[in-house]
């Protein structure tokens, strides 16, 4: 511990990109540095949208950087998917105010993954606890009233650090596709039964008739006037519920360029002309759904592009798994499992520690009993 020092940065930018994605091991998109800068520089994360950069460098003795995590001091909770409104609502009733909060996780991305960066040969167990016990000190110093590891999956030196500060997990529960090896489209929907795999095809047949046709774009194969006809479509589900479109079409040129082929399009044509969009993510072994567009309500549509073309392409690229996203029980007919999500989450009050604890307990149980109703409802003959 003694020989590292670690550092906040109001940009991710204070750190070489290159330091900083050479730590990103599982190569999440959502973990880029191009992707969290291009997020700053066009406007989706700033301190008048409620999210102030406070993110944490780790470097060794020597200089050199051993560990890195994303990390804000929030001023709301909009668009970090914590649903925590009733604990602030609490908190003020406990006479102290709920935020600032400070969060690690990525901005607008319910998507689950890795939240700290370390690097190859490290201690992992030894960074952990140093950037965690970094991230306490600047909390209690900002007198955030929380520290939150939002989506943290798959990290067993992080889970084992945040279990040692006494954080408490929440349990959710989102719908993801796994690969269990398909040769194609039709070898999986072989695995249904067959009145399910009648109407995905119905559905399918649906889009077909309306004349639309589907296509994949790439990142590095987007021009700026395809730009221009995707973007309307993700702006349009936001304005249709009253909601923010923190994504600039100028962040999603600067992310197509920098992220190439780890950004992926699903377009819906009526002729020449662009009608919807699904916008997502990849990772070298998963597709994230992110964003859906169209300009009419084409039956059908929906499940087309944002699922059944998604599952092509992971079955195409051999990607292991699809998540399309938060919510949505309409995506277990068509095979998408209901799966657990974890988050980690510390109060600093002790009163509301001890009442969001003992939530929590019961939340979890009330989420495993949804997750296994919801398993009984999948098509397919057998469980893969």
């Amino acid at each position: 511990m003694s020989a590292m020092h670690y550092a906040f940065h109001d940009t991710v930018t204070a750190v070489p990109a290159a330091e900083w994605d050479a730590l990103n091991g599982t190569q999440s998109p959502f973990l880029r540095h191009d992707f969290l800068a291009a997020a700053e520089r066009h406007g989706a994360v700033a301190p008048d949208l409620g999210w102030q950069p406070v993110h944490l460098s780790l470097r060794d003795g020597h200089g050199a950087l051993i560990g890195a995590q994303p990390l804000y001091l929030r001023q709301h909770s909009f668009g970090d998917f914590s649903h925590d409104w009733a604990w602030a609502e609490a908190c003020q009733r406990l006479g102290r105010p709920y935020y600032p909060k400070l969060v690690c996780g990525i901005p607008y991305t319910p998507a689950s993954g890795q939240r700290q960066l370390i690097a190859p040969g490290a201690d992992r167990a030894a960074v952990s606890r140093a950037l965690l016990a970094a991230t306490m000190r600047l909390a209690d110093s900002l007198q955030a009233s929380s520290v939150q590891y939002l989506y943290s999956d798959g990290d067993a030196a992080l889970h084992a650090a945040l279990d040692g500060q006494g954080f408490a997990w929440r349990r959710g529960c989102q719908f993801h596709w796994h690969n269990a090896g398909y040769a194609d489209f039709a070898a999986f929907l072989a695995t249904f039964s067959a009145d399910r795999r009648k109407k995905v095809k119905r559905e399918q047949r649906r889009v077909a008739e309306a004349g639309l046709t589907l296509e994949t774009r790439h990142g590095d194969e987007i021009d700026d006037a395809l730009w221009q006809a995707i973007y309307p479509h993700y702006v349009s589900t936001f304005t249709r519920f009253g909601n923010h479109a923190a994504f600039s079409i100028d962040f999603f040129r600067d992310v197509g360029r920098s992220l190439g082929r780890q950004l992926v399009v699903f377009l819906a044509r009526d002729g020449e002309r662009v009608v919807a969009a699904a916008i997502c993510y990849r990772s070298g072994d998963t597709l994230y759904g992110r964003h859906w567009g169209a300009a009419a309500d084409y039956h059908s549509l929906h499940f087309a592009l944002c699922f059944y073309r998604g599952i092509e392409y992971c079955i195409a690229h051999g990607l292991a798994r699809f998540e399309p996203g938060a919510q949505g029980e309409h995506k277990v007919s068509r095979g998408f499992a209901p799966v657990a999500t974890w988050s980690a989450f510390y109060l600093a009050d002790p009163r509301l520690r001890g009442m969001v604890g003992d939530f929590l307990l019961r939340e979890q149980q009330a989420v495993a009993d949804y997750q296994d109703e919801m398993s009984g409802h999948l098509p397919f003959r057998q469980t893969p």
